[in-house]
């Protein structure tokens, strides 16, 4: 069943490519003309057991995004945003709200990096510091969306998108995958949640700090 979810994987990728390219063509042009280059935000994140791969993004924040956020001292997280960041553009905003900054992640799916369902891709120096409960996560692709972004997405800690995703890999079905899929629809227009402030990265960096 594994290996039919990645052949239909690929063949929904490229029928939604298709008829989704008029939408990406006018977001490349509006990102373009608003925010300046780059258009994309290309990031290596971890897949199917960690293996690093190229994910792509619609660009939401300004150019170096992480390194502002540092000099301007908005967070202890590196990977994390506060309200009302000073770091996301306008363009970005409406992206972020409307999921649509992930459509470049169809060209991940295409490629076989990802799949249309399963744990987000995570960055590379969170996955250098998994427990072993959290590498398994790892054992399946990656997703577009998920089983934790149907079920609270962005007002859940790291450790309950963990456990969430634990619960996907040891329960997947071709049914559980539809579910998610409708239900990632039917949440498109939903209001963007607070910002949760989660200590997990803060605690991590603090220990390689003084490593």
């Amino acid at each position: 069943m594994r290996y039919v979810k990645g052949i239909a994987d690929r063949v929904l990728a490229a029928v939604a490519l298709i008829l989704l390219s008029p939408v990406l063509l006018v977001l490349s042009v509006w990102i373009m003309v608003t925010m300046g280059r780059p258009v994309f935000f290309v990031q290596e994140r971890a897949g199917r057991d960690g293996v690093p791969f190229r994910m792509w993004k619609f660009r939401t924040m300004v150019n170096d995004a992480i390194g502002v956020g540092q000099r301007m001292g908005l967070t202890a997280d590196p990977f994390g945003l506060v309200e009302n960041d000073p770091r996301i553009t306008p363009a970005g905003a409406f992206l972020r709200r409307t999921s649509l900054d992930e459509l470049p992640q169809l060209f991940n799916v295409l490629l076989g990096h990802m799949s249309l369902v399963g744990p987000r891709p995570d960055v590379l120096p969170q996955v250098a510091n998994y427990s072993p409960d959290d590498a398994k996560r790892l054992l399946v692709k990656p997703g577009i969306t998920g089983w934790a972004q149907v079920n609270g997405r962005d007002n859940l800690t790291w450790p309950q998108r963990f456990e969430l995703d634990r619960w996907y890999v040891r329960n997947w079905s071709v049914g559980l995958d539809l579910r998610i899929l409708w239900l990632t629809v039917a949440t498109l227009s939903r209001d963007e949640p607070p910002v949760l402030v989660d200590e997990l990265n803060i605690n991590r960096m603090q220990r390689v700090d003084s490593a």
